[in-house]
């Protein structure tokens, strides 16, 4: 299986998986273009993706929706509630191949499974995805809330996860933020910090998991480099670690 992290963050969310001949993307918060782009860095056709399937409501993960659909010819997979809250503040115009999935269900491409995991953050019907193709798992573990039960052990299960470790507490406090999003980003339906991101990868320490992709950093409330600190901190050197840029495609990513 490989992963490319096309862009990760508040400015926008799109994941690459390819499992033998499956192609994915996984929420659709960049344009088309660049998607386009990026996976042409890597040689990859945006053409030749079987399916989008999209986490949750908010603009940074479906803005770009309709476009794939309608452009590319790319089916979308959603839940009915996640496209019903994003049409009603967003224009993701006309979409003709649209499939629903119940949060907490399961799809099928060919040989790779989709596993869907509802999360307690604030989009109105958000989920994780764990993909199977049936000799390694991959967990796209962003916009969590909070450490809710069995999420650890959605972790130990698997090989490789883009995990969100979106906030350095420190910096959010210190930061220029409202008060109110300060609240809501600690919040119970918020972001995890990355406190609790190397807290959770603690729990995997020593099971089948091979490396990490810490993702969905914040700009004003995280870097790279302290993201990573706080991680190795926690788990030391055993786990390799990588951060998904907001900015850029990622390097190729084996599991």
């Amino acid at each position: 299986m490989k992963v490319i992290s096309l862009q990760s963050g508040s400015n926008g969310n799109c994941i690459y998986v390819e499992a033998g001949h499956v192609r994915l993307l996984f929420d659709a918060g960049i344009s088309g273009r660049q998607a386009e782009l990026r996976l042409g860095a890597h040689a990859r056709d945006l053409g030749s993706v079987h399916a989008v399937l999209i986490s949750h409501d908010h603009r940074d993960h479906i803005r770009c929706a309709g476009v794939l659909q309608r452009k590319y010819g790319l089916p979308v997979y959603a839940t009915q509630r996640t496209l019903a809250a994003a049409n009603a503040y967003q224009n993701l115009g006309a979409m003709t191949d649209v499939h629903y999935f119940e949060a907490g269900g399961g799809l099928l491409f060919d040989h790779v499974c989709i596993e869907t995991i509802p999360t307690p953050h604030d989009g109105a019907d958000g989920v994780a995805f764990v993909v199977d193709d049936g000799r390694h798992r991959l967990g796209i573990v962003t916009d969590l809330g909070h450490l809710f039960g069995g999420l650890a052990d959605v972790v130990r299960s698997l090989d490789a996860v883009v995990l969100e470790s979106n906030y350095d507490p420190e910096m959010l406090e210190q930061g220029t933020y409202p008060d109110f999003l300060k609240a809501r980003i600690r919040g119970p339906r918020g972001h995890l910090s990355n406190d609790e991101s190397a807290d959770l990868l603690s729990c995997a320490a020593g099971q089948r998991l091979r490396w990490a992709c810490l993702a969905h950093l914040s700009e004003e409330n995280n870097t790279p480099d302290r993201a990573v600190q706080v991680h190795r901190g926690v788990l030391g050197r055993y786990l390799p670690l990588c951060v998904a840029s907001r900015y850029e495609v990622g390097p190729v990513l084996e599991v």
